[in-house]
């Protein structure tokens, strides 16, 4: 057998709780479950119990995504009303905020929010992230889309597409120089005998001056554990896909079945490694999953059946509105989507139908029915083998190194996958029975790696590293 034809080792899953500080998050509709307690994401108990609860499971991390506008395509213009009436991510809190008390009564999951380099400037978000990373003994993670966000925090319209990736890699390598250039990793001393907190030769400038910002620095906060948290990206476009292969340590990706983002998945692992000479297995890729498990196969499908009843359908568009730029409500209750004449909707349809072939006719309210539990994600229905096995054919099929595992309702959803799919993920060596560093960063645990606090030596923000002992650190452009 020649080695490019050779079975893939064997790998141990990297399993994030992927959940938002809203009721519902991926699935519109389902706080008004019996049993779901999303809608008390306002209670910071609430979040302090859900954090104890998956790290007792070990869970990796949990990661809390954010937005900053309202879903308002659907049935617009600017209309919010089926996002607002049907709590499609409507409330919505600040994700950072909750992240500390989480941390105080753990020590060893990781946690991550999502964060927006379009809206706010990288001198202001370095310093929340550092504190953050110091105040979580560096178990952080970081990774708007919103027309509407754009207009609240802009006052127009958002930045064409590629332009937000232009301003994005500028505004990561300013990140780069605050965290790992402008700081000596030995420059607090606290030497009470010379009353010299910090050596000032030891603290300098960064001085960056480029096409959208300037920021002459310093650093306002002390080296952090990881200096520089993990970064994550969500995102395949061309442009997402450069970024991605440049900086990013993890990668979101979503899609109904392996064959949607197998090919995004192999070209970026192929590009980090010939243009920005990466190890391309040191990126990790996350598939979002939203399981729905039972002891028995019925037992999920009547699951399953109960949570899409209670699922909004108006909740569910608009969501899809937001997410695609698409107004379905243009469409007849009835018209068959497959003759369309958009291309997006007619491809987004033709990778449903190949995923769920039960499905005989593709329109708005089956769309919205199928985004009601799970989002734009797989919604695997079944025993914990039957989903296991879904998991390992994501993994053979799109090389993907783990999940975010979406809930259906919380925490019910999370403690089936601790009382069900674990115990099997565990039993077919996928899933590790303890973290990998005891009280370590999220990138130790991220690759297994006890001291590997900081980015490897293959990742853009290790050449910005002013270690201690160096007198002369040339910051780089």
């Amino acid at each position: 057998m020649s080695t490019d034809q050779q079975p893939r080792p064997r790998k141990s899953l990297i399993l994030n709780a992927f959940v938002e500080m809203c009721s519902g998050h991926q699935s519109p509709g389902l706080w008004t479950h019996p049993s779901d307690e999303s809608h008390l994401f306002n209670d910071i108990d609430h979040w302090t119990s859900l954090a104890q609860l998956l790290e007792a499971a070990k869970f990796h991390g949990i990661f809390i995504a954010d937005v900053l506008g309202g879903y308002d395509v659907y049935k617009g213009p600017r209309n919010l009303s089926p996002a607002i009436s049907s709590g499609a991510q409507w409330p919505v809190n600040e994700p950072l905020a909750v992240v500390p008390a989480m941390a105080a009564v753990t020590k060893n999951i990781g946690f991550g929010v999502t964060v927006s380099t379009t809206y706010e400037q990288p001198y202001h978000l370095a310093r929340r992230l550092s504190t953050v990373d110091h105040l979580t003994k560096g178990r952080y993670v970081v990774t708007g889309y919103l027309d509407s966000a754009a207009r609240n925090l802009l006052g127009t319209e958002q930045p064409q597409h590629d332009d937000r990736y232009a301003l994005a890699e500028e505004y990561i390598k300013v990140t780069y120089k605050l965290w790992e250039s402008s700081w000596r990793s030995d420059a607090v001393v606290l030497d009470k005998e010379r009353r010299i907190y910090t050596e000032p030769s030891r603290v300098r400038e960064i001085n960056h001056a480029g096409k959208f910002f300037n920021v002459p620095g310093p650093h306002l906060c002390q080296p952090s554990p990881q200096r520089t948290p993990v970064i994550l990206q969500a995102g395949t476009s061309k442009a997402g896909k450069t970024f991605a292969a440049q900086h990013a340590e993890a990668i979101f990706v979503a899609g109904h079945s392996p064959s949607v983002v197998a090919k995004s998945v192999k070209e970026i692992r192929e590009l980090a490694a010939s243009e920005y000479g990466r190890d391309p297995a040191s990126i990790k890729f996350l598939a979002l999953l939203c399981p729905v498990l039972g002891k028995t196969e019925e037992e999920a499908r009547e699951k399953f059946a109960y949570y899409r009843s209670l699922g909004s359908i108006d909740g569910a568009l608009a969501l899809f509105g937001g997410w695609t730029g698409i107004d379905l409500d243009v469409y007849g209750d009835d018209e068959e989507l497959r003759s369309v004449p958009s291309n997006a909707i007619r491809s987004a349809v033709e990778g449903w139908s190949k995923a769920t072939p039960e499905v005989p006719r593709w329109t708005k309210k089956t769309v919205g029915e199928h985004i009601t539990v799970g989002g734009l994600g797989s919604t695997p229905v079944g025993t914990a083998a039957q989903v296991a096995d879904v998991m390992e054919r994501w993994v053979a099929e799109a090389d993907v190194d783990g999940f975010n595992l979406a809930y259906a309702i919380k925490p019910g959803s999370f403690q089936d996958i601790i009382d069900l799919l674990l115990p099997e993920l565990r039993k077919r060596g996928l899933f590790h029975e303890d973290y990998a560093v005891d009280r370590g960063t999220y990138r130790e645990n991220l690759y297994g790696e006890a001291g590997q606090s900081g980015p490897r030596a293959d990742h853009p923000a290790a050449k910005y590293r002013w270690h201690a002992g160096v007198e002369e650190h040339v910051i780089p452009e």
